[in-house]
């Protein structure tokens, strides 16, 4: 019998236009609490820095402060970008937050500075030698985790025997590749970069080797999933998602844009090719049509694991669109 899907929540924390971080951390808040209560499996917040718009810049605090204010779901980093960081004290941090929060963190991790070139070198001056090392920090950062580092000369407290999960994250074959060769779960970024999805989940599944954090493959899909009473309200909400994209390709930092009825005169066709190939892995609509949608993409990905993430303008919309979307899977769980 195939074992059911877990969905998830990615939350970016965006601002909304004319909003501002204080009322954006008092949803994100919400929208955890109502993904607790549901009973979605995580709920994963991301680094990003130098965009007025995105209020996750502090993610370990974010993060923190989200596990304190729910009970069951898992809360971790969608993720932390390792070159960005000492390893040495990524583990202090997450250490911490397992101690605080025991069997309710995760920490994933990327390569990416989750920022532009001239803020990645603001933030750490030897970035891109960093990057460069992501494999053996990865390690590093696996050494500090572990029991077996009782030894070392460098230890890193409360982290040391904590066995925080962690998972590669990833837009291409290469972080497919680093994902099996250590044997550790792999989540696929499609809800912006779609393209190599498929042959990195292949490449990864071929390739897994097992290790003591896991024996087969286990594989993650990030998806925009905008949900709603009717298709065609749906297709409204996700006008602000495609705005969104737009002003990332135009350079433009606004906060969330309202929805609007027609995106015909806002992008040029160039503008709408670049959009459409950054949200090629975007499901909108009703109940009944992510039904189909979603089950047939889980089928085609053969993925283990389904995460969310939908920036809705209105928050009360978005809590319903997270409603739905637990159904769904529900739903798509008992076919």
């Amino acid at each position: 019998m195939k074992d059911p899907i877990s969905i998830s929540i990615l939350e970016l924390a965006i601002i909304t236009q004319d909003s501002n971080a204080s009322e954006t951390f008092q949803k994100t808040k919400e929208i955890a609490q109502l993904a607790d209560n549901l009973g979605y499996k995580r709920f994963w917040l991301a680094e990003h820095h130098n965009m007025a718009h995105v209020a996750s810049s502090a993610t370990v605090v974010l993060i923190g402060y989200i596990a304190s204010h729910t009970k069951d779901i898992r809360v971790g980093s969608g993720g932390i970008m390792l070159p960005n960081h000492s390893p040495l004290i990524v583990a202090e941090q997450f250490g911490t937050l397992e101690t605080l929060y025991p069997n309710r963190i995760d920490l994933g991790l990327g390569r990416a500075p989750g920022t532009d070139q001239p803020t990645a070198e603001a933030i750490r001056k030897d970035f891109f030698e960093q990057a460069q090392r992501f494999p053996q920090n990865v390690t590093k950062l696996q050494d500090y985790f572990s029991a077996e580092n009782a030894t070392a000369k460098v230890r890193a407290f409360p982290a040391e025997g904590t066995n925080v999960p962690i998972w590669i994250l990833g837009s291409s074959t290469e972080s497919a590749a680093l994902a099996a060769a250590y044997g550790l779960p792999y989540a696929f970024a499609g809800h912006f970069a779609p393209r190599q999805m498929i042959q990195a989940f292949e490449f990864y599944r071929e390739n897994f080797q097992p290790s003591e954090f896991l024996d087969k493959p286990k594989t993650m899909a990030c998806v925009n999933i905008i949900a709603a009473d009717t298709n065609e309200e749906a297709e409204r909400l996700s006008t602000s998602l495609y705005q969104m994209f737009l002003n990332l390709i135009r350079g433009n930092r606004k906060g969330l844009q309202p929805p609007v009825d027609s995106l015909d005169d806002i992008m040029s066709e160039e503008e709408r090719f670049h959009v459409n190939q950054m949200t090629a892995c975007t499901f909108t609509g009703n109940k009944e049509q992510l039904i189909t949608d979603l089950k047939k993409f889980i089928d085609y990905a053969r993925v283990d694991e389904l995460m969310a993430t939908g920036p809705i303008f209105d928050h009360q919309a978005k809590l319903k669109s997270i409603h739905i979307t637990k159904e769904v899977i529900d739903s798509i769980n008992n076919i």
